[in-house]
């Protein structure tokens, strides 16, 4: 059985959709609430280097983000986008799903998921 991970927020509702959808599919779900349990760098190197998409895409440019006076150019690169979440995780983009080697951002959360099940190799 395929194994996929989440980061997740219960608070997110596009994290709910994707949970949702990954536990009515034939896969074993690992649940990582990334606000209890913030990444250490070593593990947001690993989710980087595991993203089909560029490092800047890992951040929310959302209502934090602007409090904090941040500019989006600044956190293009591996290593501002890891401190920046070493610091602030709750800057984090969510859902993420992992599987293997492989993880993308899940938005829109359900076409997202789906797809991410196909290619795994699971019926989606």
């Amino acid at each position: 059985m395929t194994e996929v991970t989440i980061f997740h927020n219960p608070r997110c509702s596009s994290s709910r959709t994707a949970l949702d959808a990954l536990q009515s599919a034939p896969v074993d779900v690992d649940v990582v609430e990334y606000l209890k349990t913030p990444l250490d760098r070593a593990g947001l190197e690993r989710l980087l280097d595991q993203l089909e998409s560029g490092p800047a895409t890992l951040v929310r440019h959302d209502k934090r983000f602007g409090e904090l006076g941040l500019d989006p150019d600044g956190y293009t690169s591996r290593a501002a986008v890891a401190d920046l979440l070493v610091e602030h995780p709750e800057l984090m983009q969510r859902p993420i799903l992992v599987s293997g080697d492989r993880a993308v951002i899940a938005r829109p959360a359900a076409e997202v998921v789906a797809g991410f099940l196909g290619a795994a190799g699971s019926p989606g």
